[in-house]
Formats: structure tokens, sequence, C-alpha cells
């Protein structure tokens, strides 16, 4: 999945048109970016900084990583909410356990042929 692909899936995801103010390209591509590189951290918990691309079979979840703390800066992804007082409550800080544990960490042994 290239770049316009996952673009255009965060996009459908959301259901903001490209002319929506504070939905432009740029703002979806630092989210998918943001997105990318917890996947990234998960998946190569040593070493991660050696690492620029998210492994394809990633790509869909890093598209809902990113629909997911786009959605947030409303009201989507609400663990609890109050009314009146206006207390929200999401799971977890970021980016919720349930989606980065489908990331199956990869761990490589130095020296051993």
């Amino acid at each position: 999945m290239d770049e316009q692909e996952k673009l255009a899936l965060v996009r459908s995801m959301t259901g903001k048109a490209p002319d929506a103010p504070g939905w432009e390209d740029s703002v979806l591509l630092d989210y998918l970016s943001v997105a990318g590189r917890a996947v990234i951290d998960r998946a190569f918990p040593y070493r991660s900084e050696d690492v620029e691309e998210v492994p394809a079979r990633y790509g869909t979840l890093q598209c809902e990583i990113a629909a997911y703390l786009l959605n947030r800066r409303g009201a989507e992804g609400e663990t609890g909410h109050s009314e009146n007082g206006i207390s929200r409550q999401y799971e977890d800080g970021w980016i919720p356990a349930s989606m980065l544990r489908r990331v199956l960490p990869t761990v490589t042994v130095f020296g051993v042929r």
C-alpha cells in the first residue's frame, strides 16, 4: 500500500473531504507518520531507529491508528463521557493497547548463524 492509498483509506475512514478545514492532506500525512512510527516502534523494539518504512502487513493498521487519532480530536474513541461538566476518557493515553497488540514484535539475534 503506497502513501496515496493510505491517504485515501484514512480519508475514507474519517469521512472527511480534502477541502474540510483542518483535514488537508498534509495533516493526514502527519498522522500517518505518527501512526507509522508507533507501529515500527512496536514491531522492532530494539532497532526501531534503523527502520524507516512500516512493514506492508501493518499498512492497514497504520491507517486505522491514524484515523483513531484523527477522530479522537472530536469525540470518537472515548471509553467514558460526561455532558455538562465535559469529561472525556480514552482507552490508554494515546493509542489503545488493543490496536498495538496486533503488531508482532520482531527481535534479531546478532552473531548467530
